[in-house]
């Protein structure tokens, strides 16, 4: 088996993140991804222009229909939109994949800055998402609304993953991509530790959807039967070279070459 991950997420018109990202991701590095769509958005490289939620009994129709058929062997949740999808994909997990890894990417806001997520579904969020969670993988923003306080440096990174463990995940992959420096630092925590991932910072307009990428990468290892070290560290290497490789469209944030070839 190739490892099946079923994603919730939304849909990026331009390709360049949400299930478009997520797609091309598990395909290129072996796994068959499912999906089901939680939103369309009408955005390209300059930003989203449009969010268009789809209803939250069909995202848990998608969801039952995949799962009862093909089955998943991680689900991966990115861009949710609202209280009542998240409470949708909650149902979803809870009736037709008890027991399945779940990696959640606390999708809040789009690289250009627009919201992807109703401010009063924080909350919602963290209670039926976030704990029980396998994994979170939230950036510093994210991590600052989740815990409600700033993150300014890197030992208040240490200090913000031993607390989100506290919100009920198994493990908080940190990103530390928005701290200031040459170089990025990753903190991955669980019950056995903090261990960092680090590596130079790449300069470069093609990061558009880079946390949808790592998350599904990471799921796709998961899937595929990866320890979480592994799992990240292979992610965090194809996100790397996606970037170094990128095709340099559009003319805002530009996409990643997830098509690069892999040493799965």
């Amino acid at each position: 088996m190739p490892g099946r991950v079923l994603i919730c997420a939304g849909s990026d018109s331009g390709g360049g993140a949400g299930i478009q990202a997520d797609i091309k991701t598990v395909t290129c590095l072996g796994g068959f991804a499912a999906t089901a769509i939680t939103a369309l958005t009408a955005q390209n490289t300059l930003g989203v222009a449009a969010v268009h939620p789809v209803p939250p009994e069909f995202v848990l129709r998608q969801m039952e229909v995949v799962l009862s058929d093909i089955g998943a062997d991680c689900i991966k949740t990115g861009m949710l939109a609202a209280i009542g999808i998240i409470e949708a994909v909650a149902e979803g997990l809870a009736r037709f994949a008890p027991g399945v890894p779940l990696v959640v990417d606390p999708v809040m806001v789009a690289k250009g800055g627009a919201a992807l997520l109703a401010e009063d579904a924080n909350r919602s969020l963290i209670e039926r998402l976030v704990k029980g969670a396998t994994l979170i993988t939230p950036n510093i923003p994210e991590a600052e609304v989740l815990l409600g306080r700033s993150i300014p440096d890197h030992d208040a990174m240490r200090s913000a993953a031993r607390d989100l463990l506290t919100l009920g995940p198994g493990a908080v992959l940190l990103k530390g991509g928005h701290m200031e420096g040459d170089e990025v630092i990753d903190l991955l925590a669980d019950a056995s530790g903090i261990r960092t991932f680090s590596g130079s910072r790449i300069q470069s307009r093609s990061t558009h959807g880079t946390g949808c990428t790592l998350a599904s990468a990471i799921a796709t290892g998961i899937a595929q039967g990866l320890d979480l070290d592994r799992a990240v560290e292979r992610a965090r290497a194809y996100v790397r070279r996606a970037i170094e490789t990128a095709p340099g469209l559009g003319h805002g944030h530009g996409p990643l070459n997830h098509g690069w070839t892999v040493d799965r």
